[in-house]
């Protein structure tokens, strides 16, 4: 490949520097061309995000004969300096929640649960706190990323509690007697304040780097290059922080893609504008210069292991042909929350029963009800996503799940794969020839409507940009051609044959597409014709779905229960509502409105 005169001037610059580069810009490219232009008696470090980039880089390394680059990941550094030759232990998956509370003997205190809720607290304060640079737990305010009501009223009438027994969690591993977690040797490692020997160290996917990490690398003394794109940072939620702005750096850029057609670089700047409904930004250009035709490897991508799930379940019991799928990552972990709990456990206790329920943090919940609650007191999404699914399918989860997992192929037969599955966060960093995308990100009508609620700013406005930055790390999946829902296009965006607009699939949308066939039929126009038009914009098709989205608001449920109460009929209301009965008959139970009205 020939190189961009912006690879050139990386590849002949002096000093620290940080690399701004688009998604499919040749930056590992790049990055080997950097080394094989300083002395070969130079001693380069390469460190890599995790491991899996870490195997890929030592063979594109070794395949250049760059024998003086080490690759190493910040964990597998900490590892050799801290575990290595000494007797701690390292636990692999972390704690789970049950665990912490028996560990240290926590008590409740009459309400619900208590303990549990303390201890997931106890269990996501340490994470902060190991992944930030600060030297104490408590030069950190662990209600800055709470977000939450419940959770944050919670946090604050135990705040000492949770503080005081974090920070005797985290003796128990310094002294060795417990099993230390990989955040602790990392943090470990950041607070000997070590020497890294290396004449150069290239630092990539520095925009999800932790804080601690980047303390690390900025301390050390070598020539510094930090790469990234500071429109991928999804971490934020494992409190990563956005490396390349921290950086005061001499800035380069990588905004040519190898990767996609102009098509999709322009619907992905249309997305990261999507920044500007919130505060300005300038305008990122990305100049897209892939031109494939394959078609052969396919994904289907979701911001959520729920959506994911719920369109593989689509396409296993809608598209009988489908022999073959793979799941990014292993398939048991989309039915594993990351502290243990199952989807069979939370569908056991949705059954009420609890000998059958091998977790204990879902064994102590007395009824659903309970669980909610918990998950509402900790911001436990991955429960969360678990209740939604268990409500939605119930007992037919066994059999949905085993379909899908009788059509799963292992990784050593992906090639296989009629169709590959997975979440933007295990997709980082791959690329497939056609994406299609689940409809659970955000979309541009959601971002206005935060905007136009807030009345004293937005408190998240940091989660909302990752929240498009997800949008945007999907779309630039694709080599070739994107499968995308109407919701999730940019108002007035000209579809192109790259970009093909998706009909929507739920079974509300369908009713709602009914509707919106029956408004058109006044116009001697179906919808199917409007889709199905050579050059159109999405606005203009939005517009013939107003209202057709809404999620369920207060003033929808006061709207719902003053119909309710007027004896409107679920038919009648599903109507009124664009939703299907058997959504209706959820909210209605969910609202309670037959226990208090009758």
């Amino acid at each position: 490949m020939e190189l961009t005169k912006e690879q050139h001037d990386i590849i002949n610059s002096a000093g620290n520097i940080k690399i701004n580069a688009v998604a499919g810009s040749g930056k590992t490219t790049t990055i080997i061309e950097y080394a094989k232009a300083r002395p070969a008696n130079s001693k380069i470090l390469y460190l890599a995000f995790n491991k899996s980039v870490k195997l890929e880089a030592v063979k594109k390394f070794a395949d250049k004969g760059l024998t003086n680059v080490q690759v190493e990941t910040a964990h597998s550094l900490a590892y050799k300096k801290v575990v290595t030759h000494t007797s701690y232990k390292v636990r692999g998956q972390g704690y789970q929640i049950y665990e912490i509370a028996e560990l240290l003997g926590l008590q409740g205190n009459g309400e619900k649960h208590t303990e549990y809720i303390v201890a997931n607290h106890i269990s996501k304060f340490i994470a902060y706190f190991c992944n930030s640079n600060k030297q104490k737990v408590q030069d950190l305010n662990y209600l800055d990323v709470v977000t939450d009501e419940k959770a944050r009223a919670f946090v604050t009438s135990f705040y000492p509690y949770i503080a005081n027994q974090s920070r005797l969690l985290l003796s128990k591993m310094d002294k060795g007697e417990i099993e230390i977690t990989h955040d602790f040797y990392l943090k470990k490692f950041q607070l000997s304040n070590p020497t890294l020997y290396f004449d150069y160290i290239l630092f990539d996917e520095a925009q999800d780097a932790s804080p601690a990490m980047l303390d690390i690398f900025l301390k050390q003394k070598a020539t510094k290059v930090i790469v990234g794109d500071t429109h991928q940072q999804i971490y934020g939620w494992r409190y990563a922080v956005n490396s390349l702005e921290k950086a005061d750096f001499k800035t380069y850029y990588l905004s040519t893609s190898f990767r996609f057609s102009q098509a999709i670089a322009n619907l992905a700047m249309e997305i990261l504008q999507f920044k500007n409904h919130l505060e300005p930004h300038k305008p990122f250009v990305i100049t897209g210069k892939g031109n494939t035709s394959e078609t052969k490897v396919k994904a289907v991508l979701a911001r959520t292991n729920l959506g994911l799930l719920l369109k593989a379940i689509e396409y296993v019991t809608e598209k009988k042909g489908l022999k073959h799928i793979y799941f990014e990552g292993n398939i048991n972990s989309y039915t594993y929350a990351d502290d243990g709990a199952s989807l069979y456990d939370v569908l056991n206790l949705y059954n009420g029963k609890h000998d059958r329920i091998k977790d204990k943090l879902i064994k102590a919940m007395n009824t659903m009800d309970d669980l909610e609650e918990y998950i509402e007191k900790t911001e436990d999404r991955q429960l969360g996503m678990m209740v939604e699914i268990v409500n939605e399918y119930g007992n037919k989860i066994p059999e949905i799940i085993r379909s899908v997992k009788d059509k799963h192929v292992d990784g050593d037969n992906k090639e296989k794969a009629e169709m590959i599955f997975s979440t933007v966060h295990r997709c980082k960093g791959m690329e497939y020839d056609a994406v299609q995308l689940v409809n659970d990100f955000i979309t541009e009508e959601k971002i206005k409507k935060i905007k136009a609620d807030a009345k004293e700013g937005i408190a998240n406005l940091s989660k909302i940009y990752e929240e498009i930055n997800l949008l945007y790390v999907a779309v630039t999946r694709t080599k070739n051609i994107l499968h995308i829902p109407l919701q999730l296009m940019p108002v007035e965006f000209p579809v192109s044959p790259q970009i093909h607009i998706l009909k929507v699939k739920t079974a509300e949308e369908k009713q709602q597409e009914a509707i919106v066939t029956l408004q058109n039929s006044k116009l001697k126009k179906p919808a199917a014709a409007i889709l199905k038009e050579k050059a159109y914009s999405v606005n203009k098709v939005r517009e013939s779905h107003a209202g057709a989205y809404n999620t369920w608001t207060s003033e929808l449920d006061s709207e719902l229960t003053q119909m309710y109460c007027e004896r409107h009929t679920l038919k009648d209301m599903a109507k009124h509502f664009g939703r299907t009965p058997g959504a209706i008959n959820k909210r209605v139970k969910k609202l309670e409105l037959v226990e208090i009205y009758g």
